[in-house]
């Protein structure tokens, strides 16, 4: 219910009382009463997780209105003020903080109160009158937080999956792969333990990276199919209370064609309520992505180290100044920006991990956190990956004189030669070598263990440092 008092500011009514707001404001009391009990963090939800909501309240007024559970003029209303919204209008009136009343009611009401209110207008109404058109009689018809709200994290996970961490990590590898390719030919000593090696291939290097990405872009793949089957028409406990017989399935169809994935409703509505398990999986996938990518920052950090002191086997292209008083300085702040928002993603996972297993008996309270850290996780991954991939992998050069000075000293040259004069010998060789300075070429020829063609042939750095194909026969055996 609603009474206006002047031009600037209406009355409210709900259970517990009358509260003044702003005439210009579409949120509305219950709204009004989160934003005063929990000024928390001052981080607003996110745009995904808003859309992720519209989208719902599109479709379920589209079915309702379709059954005839709600008059088609305001469901009509409903669908126009959503497809406002998601164009970009009102975006401000989303204001409930991150941390805020358990299984995210506060952020549900926010929604339905501006989508209520918007309709209003459109049907040439003031703002505040419920009676006309309600945020709870009418935009949350046969709705409940309890199955929105997992719901609007399932879909605001595949929405910022699809738009962006899926094509980030596409073009990753597509870099990454072209680098491959560009340096294929350059040898460089292969480390282990931070220690010599044998010599690799610097463009393996880099196909290696795009091999683990690919791998980590098919477990989310994997992981988010969990996203796809929804709890929505489960109502407030799961048995789908005050909902129409064909609403569950209708609206669920209708959700696949906004969102253009196949969805489907789950076997089982009360147990897609209780269960975070879908979330908890993809979070892990994204916390695996996140440890390889630390991995691989690292790798591109310890390899562009320098330029006087360091391996500098390559160049990282500088994007800013490194320091503020060191002059001509460049530091590798993309690599190390990288492994920053890694950690906060796993950190991310961690607390997923704990509000997942905190749910009691029909219903689980810790969703209002759950939804941001995983939507959050996804596209500051994408968005990370996406500036990397721009600003740091696409501009790599080699110095390839350097990797071949490094793979040509290395002492575990003297591996290639473990067949041919034997392990003990071969140790002998090195330690040699290391104590006197001597190449272990000439150590070699020196005690006649092998002649000048032979070693020619053995020690052939390009030969050494190709990766062998996978045999015929390798490939039937079962």
């Amino acid at each position: 219910m609603t009474e206006h008092t002047d031009s600037q500011f209406r009355i409210e009514r709900d259970s517990m009382g009358d509260r003044q707001i702003a005439s210009s404001v579409y949120y509305g009391i219950q709204t009004l009463r989160a934003i005063e009990n929990f000024p928390i963090s001052g981080i607003k939800p996110l745009y995904t997780y808003v859309d992720a909501g519209l989208i719902i309240k599109k479709a379920t007024a589209i079915v309702n209105g379709e059954l005839n559970c709600i008059p088609q003029d305001i469901s009509q209303a409903i669908v126009q003020a959503t497809d406002e919204i998601l164009a970009g209008k009102f975006r401000d009136q989303f204001v409930v903080d991150v941390y805020q009343a358990g299984a995210g009611t506060s952020h549900h009401m926010n929604i339905n109160e501006v989508l209520a209110n918007r309709a209003l207008e459109i049907l040439g109404e003031e703002k505040g009158n419920y009676k006309r058109v309600s945020p709870n009689d009418h935009v949350n018809y046969g709705q409940s937080t309890n199955d929105v709200i997992p719901t609007a994290i399932r879909i605001g996970g595949l929405l910022a999956l699809s738009k962006t961490l899926h094509p980030a990590i596409d073009s990753a590898i597509a870099s990454l792969e072209n680098k491959a390719v560009e340096f294929q030919d350059i040898v460089k000593s292969g480390r282990t333990h931070l220690q010599d090696a044998v010599p690799v291939r610097l463009g393996e290097n880099f196909q290696a990276w795009a091999q683990i990405l690919t791998e980590h872009q098919n477990r989310i793949y994997t992981a988010s199919g969990d996203l796809m089957v929804l709890g929505l028409g489960g109502s407030a406990a799961g048995t789908g209370l005050n909902t129409h017989p064909l609403y569950r399935a209708r609206v669920v169809e209708v959700l696949s064609k906004l969102i253009e994935t196949p969805l489907e409703p789950a076997p089982h509505l009360m147990a897609a309520m209780q269960s975070m398990a879908p979330f908890v999986n993809v979070s892990g996938a994204l916390r695996n992505l996140a440890q390889d990518l630390v991995k691989i920052s690292h790798d591109l950090r310890l390899m562009d180290s320098g330029p006087k002191t360091g391996l500098k086997e390559i160049q990282l292209p500088p994007v800013q100044p490194g320091s503020s008083i060191m002059p001509g300085k460049y530091n590798p702040v993309m690599a190390e920006m990288t492994s920053m928002v890694c950690f906060q993603v796993m950190g991310y996972d961690s607390a997923i991990a704990l509000a997942a297993q905190a749910g009691q008996l029909e219903l689980n309270v810790m969703m209002p956190l759950i939804a941001y850290n995983l939507i959050h996780s996804i596209e500051i991954l994408g968005n990370t990956i996406a500036a990397l991939t721009e600003r740091c992998i696409e501009g790599i050069t080699a110095n390839q004189e350097r990797c071949l000075a490094y793979a040509e000293g290395s002492l575990a040259l003297v591996t290639a030669l473990n067949t041919h004069i034997g392990y003990l010998n071969a140790a002998a060789v090195a330690k040699e070598s290391l104590e006197t300075g001597k190449s272990l070429r000439q150590i070699v020829l020196e005690r006649g263990l092998m002649n000048e063609a032979e070693l020619a042939t053995v020690l052939n750095l390009e030969q050494m440092s190709a990766i062998l194909p996978l045999s015929r026969e390798s490939k039937q055996i079962d």
